[in-house]
């Protein structure tokens, strides 16, 4: 149990940190990062195992209880149920989760489960191989994904949540393909609203998709009732066909955006605390860490300063806090 409780300002209970562990990525996704990918991070730059998880430890005793690992794709960075495994023996901590774009899961996914991954969400953005493909900017990325899938399944993974951000002239008209499949299978497919960020405006501004748009479509190919959704720390809400054994999920940041649930904070790859994924504020315990100074007044004050809610416009970078790519921060 966790010997206290981070609350912040607003009253919203936080309990849950998002780490990512790189800011590189092996795809290039249109609405993720430019095609010619970022200026990368340096090795010294980067927090350790060692340093994430004495951020972690800090954390657990002011009450945090859950991680997500994310990236860029974590997957990229060598040894990663090494990191897994020495998270899962910090006091406190309950839950661990990665999201990955499951290009290399299939190599890692028995050894992520025996490290203690309790969870996985997987972007999969269309079911046609060339559109993958094409969204990806990868040749190849549509049979290492399914494999991925395959092999999480076979791993043990529960529940699997499948992640799909809605691009208009993309893959809207997959919708009902995807939802269809939570028929059959115990997958949860959440459709995602585009976030702007510099790289992606002229999507966020053309390609744009309200999920309110999505449900409407999904309501007329079957009764769709709304359900609780399975265990996890975000902010979709859930849907399901009668007898289905999946279900649909919508994440509306744009449409409707649901900061006054918000129960996260996140740690960059270069250390840095973010208490929202996006604007501009952000502390810096990478450094106090080296120096062996306390992390304990560092987090409190971010927590304090965690703000009320996100500023994002769509087709503008202004709210964003001018991020080039949700990579930078950890998505």
């Amino acid at each position: 149990m966790a010997a206290r409780a981070m609350t912040d300002s607003f009253g919203r209970r936080i309990e849950y940190l998002r780490i990512s562990v790189t800011d590189k990525c092996n795809l290039r996704c249109v609405y993720c990062m430019p095609m010619e990918g970022l200026p990368w991070l340096k090795r010294a730059e980067l927090l350790s195992y060692e340093e994430i998880v004495e951020i972690v430890r800090v954390m657990a005793a002011l009450g945090l209880q859950r991680v997500r690992l994310t990236g860029g794709e974590p997957l990229v960075r060598r040894d990663l149920p090494e990191l897994v495994a020495m998270i899962a023996e910090v006091e406190g901590i309950e839950d661990i989760a990665l999201s990955t774009n499951a290009v290399l899961l299939a190599e890692h996914a028995d050894a992520l489960k025996t490290a203690g991954l309790k969870r996985v969400n997987i972007s999969l953005d269309s079911l046609r191989p060339e559109r993958i493909d094409a969204i990806a900017r990868r040749p190849g990325s549509h049979a290492k994904i399914l494999a991925g899938l395959t092999a999480a399944e076979r791993a043990g993974f529960e529940p699997i949540k499948v992640n799909t951000v809605i691009m208009r002239s993309q893959n809207f008209d997959e919708v009902d393909d995807f939802a269809q499949i939570t028929r059959e299978r115990p997958w949860h497919i959440r459709f995602i609203e585009v976030m702007p960020t510099g790289a992606n405006l002229e999507i966020s501004r053309d390609d744009f998709v309200s999920c309110t748009e999505v449900v409407a479509r999904l309501r007329r190919i079957g009764d769709l009732r709304p359900v609780q959704g399975p265990l996890g720390n975000g902010p979709a809400t859930y849907y399901r066909f009668e007898g289905a054994a999946g279900t649909v999920g919508v994440i509306t940041p744009m449409s409707h955006n649901y900061c006054d649930r918000c129960n996260r904070m996140r740690l960059t790859a270069d250390g840095l605390l973010r208490p929202c994924l996006f604007g501009d504020i952000q502390t810096n315990l990478r450094d106090p860490l080296r120096r062996g100074d306390s992390l304990v007044p560092l987090i409190e004050e971010t927590l304090r300063i965690k703000p009320e809610r996100h500023y994002l416009v769509q087709g503008s970078d202004v709210g964003s806090g001018r991020l080039v790519a949700l990579s930078q921060v950890g998505g």
